[in-house]
């Protein structure tokens, strides 16, 4: 085929897909680029890309950038998609009871919406939330409702330009394989957007008693008689968890947090932040200069669906003269382990089983192995910590916390600032701190220090590119230290189905971990090194670790180098 013959398929794709297009918004804009491609070799480049495929749907559903033709996020993919899905419920449920969720992203509503008009056509029962909410409620509403599946509207922690729609059935947890391959399937079946039929009405519209029950059900996770005395500043990132976070916060008894006005309300430009998620650098920094003003105990953000916790805690190796108090962002890893220890410290049941990602902190497994109780390791993502048979809590270092399986078979940003909150209140009434607590499990558990850090990419070829070289020339050792076992994570075990990625053993009991991301063009690389407290005292076991870690992450980002 000529490149005039490629070119002219491309404008009769992008044609079809015109004519088929519902929204008048995208029509216009895949119109002007059909009017400047044959002149602009921008227009054909931009045209090329957004025709190179339908947007692929997965285990984290669909997330993309916004805009017209099939590789965006845009109406009518929700629409193929929501078809793709009802039919796939249909091969087992008659009328499917689909809940259907949104957050305050650009075009969220509308998703929401034609979701429900795609499902009540077909005979389900649509139900949708009553406005822009926490991904945990929708989480919650799954199982409270008694529905089939649910649909979170919501691109999480992504750039404003993007939008997602992530999938639950009806057990309350996200999608995982062969579901969804089998929905995929179903999608790929749908002809064309103007064959799926649409409702103009007779779904549901859940009023607040769901939330109230949400709210209910999350205040419960702190006990009735602890510590309430806390002052929090709190940040929702311009994402819709303020309201529901203070609302839990009083339910439960705590003074309500003090916001972030500039980033209370929900905007979907993020104007105050580079990158809404709490885990990039800078993203916290109007709540640490709140806290610099009003000295709180904790400062607490939420990515903008709320399904994340971070915290920062005061710390005096971190002051300075404008901030005497000082403040350090705490690493997930290090939240994961307080939230562990704060339940095994208030009692489990001998069943309880504690389960983290294969990318997050060995520590809780060391922890759970001192308390008698069983510890699983999970491929990454809450569809796999959530699925854990017996699950009393899981987490991954990406800040995400699934406190209560019981009520939110999800991550929980929500409930898992609660239980911070109630950690931190009882150390303050007993003249310590968080930081105290992390000394305590590293002196009774060795250092477990924890860096990560990605490579970027703009083609995302480049990353099996990374991998394919990094199988092809095995390194020996790493930074000087013997590697003693690599796990193709490719090729799966019993325990862990097949994932891309490799993992690294050191001979001094350091671990690497090097993965696609699953929602970004980037390759992650996670480092741990485990030092024992000896006879050098827990600062010199610290300074080890942290030596470490410098050299073998100097050593990943040479081997992972595009």
């Amino acid at each position: 085929m000529t490149a005039a013959d490629r070119g002219d398929d491309l404008l009769e794709q992008a044609a079809a897909w015109l004519a088929d297009d519902p929204d008048p918004d995208t029509r216009a804009e895949l119109r002007d680029l059909l009017d400047r491609a044959p002149h602009d070799a921008a227009a054909r480049a931009d045209l090329a890309d957004r025709f190179s495929g339908l947007l692929e749907f997965g285990t984290a559903g669909l997330r993309g950038e916004l805009g017209a033709g099939p590789n965006r996020m845009n109406r009518a993919v929700v629409i193929r998609t929501a078809a793709g899905l009802t039919a796939y419920l249909k091969h087992t449920v008659d009328d499917p009871a689909v809940v259907i969720g949104f957050d305050a992203r650009r075009g969220s509503d509308d998703f929401a919406r034609d979701t429900a008009a795609v499902v009540t056509a077909a005979g389900g029962h649509a139900m949708v939330l009553p406005r822009p909410l926490p991904t945990p409620v929708l989480a919650f509403a799954i199982r409270h409702l008694g529905a089939d599946a649910g649909v979170m509207v919501t691109a999480s922690h992504n750039p404003p330009q993007d939008n997602g729609y992530k999938v639950y059935l009806g057990d309350g947890s996200q999608i995982v394989p062969p579901a969804d391959a089998d929905i995929s399937t179903e999608i790929g079946r749908v002809e064309s957007v103007r064959s799926v039929p649409l409702a103009t009405d007779g779904w549901v519209t859940m009023g607040d008693e769901l939330v109230d029950a949400y709210l209910e059900a999350t205040a419960a996770v702190v006990a009735p008689d602890s510590p309430r005395e806390i002052s929090i500043v709190h940040t929702a990132l311009h994402g819709v968890g303020s309201q529901v976070l203070v609302s839990a916060f009083e339910r439960a008894g705590f003074p309500p947090p003090t916001l972030v006005d500039s980033q209370a309300e929900p905007d979907p430009d993020f104007p105050t932040v580079p990158f809404p998620n709490p885990e990039e650098p800078r993203a916290i920094d109007a709540a640490l200069a709140l806290a610099a003003e009003v000295h709180p105990d904790l400062v607490l953000a939420n990515d903008p669906d709320a399904d994340r916790c971070a915290v920062a805690v005061p710390d005096p190796a971190a002051a300075t003269k404008l901030d005497p108090a000082g403040w350090r962002m705490l690493r997930g890893d290090e939240v994961g382990a307080l939230i562990g220890a704060h339940l095994l410290a208030r009692g489990v049941g001998a069943d309880a089983v504690f389960a983290n990602s294969i990318v997050s902190s060995r520590l809780v497994a060391a922890m759970a192995a001192d308390a008698g109780i069983r510890h699983e390791e999970t491929l990454t993502g809450f569809k796999w910590i959530a699925r854990v048979p017996g699950l009393r809590y899981g987490y991954e270092e990406a800040l995400g916390y699934c406190v209560a399986p019981g009520t939110v078979r999800d991550k929980d940003g929500v409930s898992a600032a609660l239980l911070v909150a109630e950690l931190a209140a009882t150390l303050h009434g007993e003249g310590r701190t968080l930081l105290d607590v992390l000394d305590d499990l590293a002196v009774a558990h060795g250092v477990h220090a924890t860096d990560a850090f990605s490579v970027r990419v703009a083609d995302l070829s480049l990353i099996a590119t990374v991998m394919a070289r990094l199988r092809e020339r095995q390194p020996g050792s790493i930074a000087d230290v013997a590697v003693s076992r690599v796990d193709d994570l490719a090729v799966g075990t019993p325990q862990l189905p097949a994932t891309e990625g490799l993992r690294y053993h050191l001979a001094d009991g350091s671990r690497v971990i090097v993965r696609p991301s699953g929602t970004e063009p980037k390759l992650k690389v996670y480092l741990e090194a485990v030092v024992p407290v000896g006879g050098g005292g827990l600062g010199a076991a610290r300074a080890e670790a942290a030596a470490r870690l410098a050299r073998v992450r100097a050593a990943l980002e040479q081997l992972t180098a595009v």
